[in-house]
């Protein structure tokens, strides 16, 4: 009977598999594992290598770099006009309301200045070409440009209204190049006709320090610095004023600056005549 009994049982174990130890289930899934996962590896590296072999070496064409040199170049300059523009209006805007408003209708006046500039021309034009006389209204014309010429060089006297600047500097701490800037700050202000101590102004005015004192093309001045300045009073005198112009700088110099307003002022300081050593009139 028992034989009889265990035989099936015995035929049963040989056809079911024989169970396996847990270590070696173990090893056989971490084996499964790390093969699944190198295999991923691998998948993933395949797939960034194709990425990086379409994208480089990056293919452009000549259109395209044109269009992105161009790009470049005008992102670039609106930066910098952006950089310009900041660094003008960080200026004004530390500027108080009333300097604004000087600063503004010294513009006005300047663009003022050269509407009048550009009506008297257009009326030369017209007189000339409405004239019965031509030939004689030109010599009219003539004479009156050689005057103002004459005052612009220096070889003729001037009056009218304008400023008397008076710069006291006992310290001595007055330097050339403070009188050049209030020169050329007078000039872009309107003015027509400048004397210095005695020394008339001209397009070659040059200025140099001479020990405690300084030198206008070659003449010695002393303090006080004086300058008589024909030209309109109500532009030349805000001019000067500006927040950190000319009066301010004088004054950090522990300089004295007087200005007064006149409605005559003389500028009698001649300067002769001087043939140009090369540059002859393209007429001749």
């Amino acid at each position: 009977m028992s034989n009889h009994d265990e035989a099936p049982e015995n035929r049963l174990r040989k056809e079911l598999p024989e169970e396996m130890p847990a270590g070696a289930a173990e090893a056989m899934d971490n084996a499964s594992e790390a093969a699944d996962g190198t295999k991923g590896q691998s998948s993933d590296l395949t797939g960034r290598q194709r990425l990086v072999k379409g994208l480089w070496p990056p293919r452009v064409s000549r259109a395209q770099l044109i269009v992105a040199v161009l790009l470049f170049g005008l992102g670039f300059g609106l930066a910098v006009q952006v950089a310009s523009n900041s660094d003008g209006d960080g200026a004004l805007r530390g500027a108080r309301q009333e300097d604004l408003v000087r600063i503004l209708d010294e513009l006005d006046d300047r663009t003022q200045r050269l509407e009048d500039e550009k009506q008297g021309l257009e009326k030369q034009r017209d007189e000339l070409e409405n004239s019965s006389n031509q030939a004689e209204e030109a010599r009219k014309q003539t004479v009156e440009k050689e005057r103002q010429l004459g005052i612009l060089a220096g070889t003729v006297a001037a009056q009218g209204p304008g400023i008397t600047m008076t710069i006291d500097d006992t310290k001595g701490t007055v330097e050339a190049d403070m009188l050049l800037d209030a020169i050329q700050e007078l000039r872009a202000a309107g003015a027509e006709a400048i004397q210095v101590n005695g020394v008339r102004v001209v397009a070659g005015t040059y200025l140099t320090d001479a020990g405690n004192s300084v030198s206008v093309d070659g003449n010695k001045i002393n303090a006080p610095y004086r300058f008589k300045v024909i030209g309109k009073s109500q532009d030349l005198e805000p001019a000067l004023n500006i927040p950190g112009g000319v009066v301010q700088t004088l004054e950090k110099e522990q300089a004295t600056v007087t200005i007064e307003r006149s409605d005559k002022i003389v500028v009698d300081a001649l300067r002769a005549a001087k043939r140009p050593d090369y540059a002859r009139s393209s007429s001749q």
